[in-house]
């Protein structure tokens, strides 16, 4: 087997020095045996996507190094609180000790009015993801997150769930020809869709201007990571009279994705701002935020709203092109998004309430909880519940960190799984297999006072990054 060289991961984009030196001495230490196919493809998505690792026990420092690298040096100007205000947590034994530390932490921050922690969660960076925090007319960029406005979308079809078996190779095209995945992947000028997203006023802004070009190569393509584009069976056990559906099983695209390159840009700008002006102590630097009333503050809030527009308009082009290659008529389309900040009312008075990795789950508001490429989903309706802050989980949550997924998961054993459920997949790694993730109806069991299932969504077809990988 070829080893793993330094010129092989500056391919990927890591740079000399630290960073370099410390990937590789990880891949020595502990990568031996392993595949050098599924060791190019996991650190390509550490290099990617840094802050999916901060859990990962091995791969967490390696993380830190290249998010750091791009932050500014921190300091001590704002105090935190002594005390640590109180927070809700649901589903709390299956929720690792880093999380809460890092919700402890956003509870002391002096801009804090309430928090939750949803019974997904496990560590992020800066405010830990799962976690609901509300704050006072503050914006925390790194409480809403990189992937900004990151969302679920369902499209429900005329289609009996009988007229999809035996037809494998007819969606395996259509999924292939009208999705993109992964980091850096776009459509070049003359295969691009044109949407009003692209000429809203927002991008007057100067700094939003220069990532024009960007967002209108990448529109209508998904990220990489757990992001996914997938046909599956959606059930309803009863007739639901809101979304005028009756009882059966019928054929749905669902799909998860954010804002691309664009809402990284955004996130990365800004929270290096926010830490200029916003002087955290170490262990709450990642929680720098602005003051709406503020210059920075409202730009923020303008990028942030307009990263969510554009990751609506990516669902919104790649059903488009779906339901027109099937044929299909759309009976519902419900559409949710985590990685977001709102104004909201909550005790009497506005607050803004961040939602990282969460899902908003007020009063009748309807979401879509997924679990994994073979656990099934669910559609949700909020119940509106104050201690939750009107939210509820986004997922399933990782079980397993993705170095122990692929160190302890052999594709054999994916591809086992994936026959047992009739699934079919086209790309991913080892580290997203069904197998690294929580029990979705334990997920669902800790937040019965959050939401109420509405239907279930069963995965048949699922695409996701190719990052090196084969089909399966």
């Amino acid at each position: 087997m070829k080893p793993i060289t330094g010129k092989t991961l500056k391919a990927f984009g890591y740079q000399e020095g630290k960073i370099l030196g410390l990937a590789l001495d990880i891949i020595h230490k502990n990568f031996s045996g392993v595949k050098a196919t599924e060791i190019k493809q996991l650190f390509q998505k550490v290099k990617n996507y840094p802050e999916s690792f901060l859990d990962d026990p091995v791969l967490a420092d390696l993380a830190k190094l290249i998010i750091a690298d791009k932050l500014p040096p921190k300091n001590t100007a704002i105090a935190l609180t002594k005390t640590i205000r109180p927070y809700v947590t649901f589903g709390e034994d299956y929720i690792e000790e880093g999380a809460k530390i890092q919700m402890e932490t956003a509870m002391q921050l002096p801009v804090t009015a309430a928090g939750a922690l949803m019974p997904d969660a496990h560590q992020g960076y800066g405010l830990p993801i799962g976690g609901v925090l509300a704050t006072h007319n503050a914006i925390i960029p790194y409480g809403v997150g990189v992937d900004i406005g990151c969302r679920m979308a369902l499209s429900i079809f005329d289609i009996p769930e009988k007229y999809y078996f035996g037809k494998d190779s007819f969606y395996k095209r259509e999924l292939l020809a009208y999705t993109r995945f992964g980091a850096g992947n776009h459509y070049k000028p003359h295969e691009r869709t044109d949407h009003e997203v692209l000429e809203n006023p927002a991008f007057e802004l100067d700094f939003l201007k220069k990532l024009q070009g960007k967002a209108a190569s990448q529109l209508g393509t998904s990220g990489g990571g757990n992001h996914f584009v997938e046909f599956g069976i959606v059930e309803f056990e009863t007739r639901d009279e809101e979304l005028n559906i009756d009882k059966g099983r019928y054929v749905a695209l669902l799909t998860h994705s954010g804002s691309r390159g664009f809402g990284a840009t955004i996130a990365g700008h800004y929270t290096k701002l926010a830490k200029e002006v916003c002087k955290l102590p170490q262990e709450a630097a990642n929680l720098a935020y602005l003051d709406l009333d503020s210059t920075l503050g409202q730009e923020y809030w303008i990028a942030m709203n307009l990263a969510g527009d554009y990751a609506s308009a990516c669902h919104e082009v790649i059903h488009r092109k779906l339901i027109k290659a099937i044929g299909a008529k759309v009976l519902a389309k419900v559409e949710n998004h985590h990685n977001f900040a709102w104004k909201e009312i909550w005790n009497g008075e506005e607050v803004i309430v961040h939602r990282k990795g969460a899902t908003p789950a007020g009063k009748g508001v309807m979401g879509i909880i997924p679990g994994s490429m073979t656990a099934p989903g669910f559609l949700v309706r909020g119940k509106g519940a104050i201690s939750s802050i009107n939210s509820a989980s986004h997922g399933a949550g990782r079980l397993m960190s993705r170095t122990k997924a692929i160190q302890s998961i052999s594709r054999s054993d994916m591809k086992a799984i994936l026959k047992d459920h009739g699934v079919t997949l086209i790309g991913a790694g080892l580290d997203e297999a069904p197998m690294a993730y929580k029990d979705i109806h334990q997920v669902m069991a800790a937040q019965t006072e959050l939401v109420e299932i509405v239907a279930k969504f069963e995965p048949k077809m699922v695409r996701m990054a190719d990052d090196g990988s084969r089909e399966d």
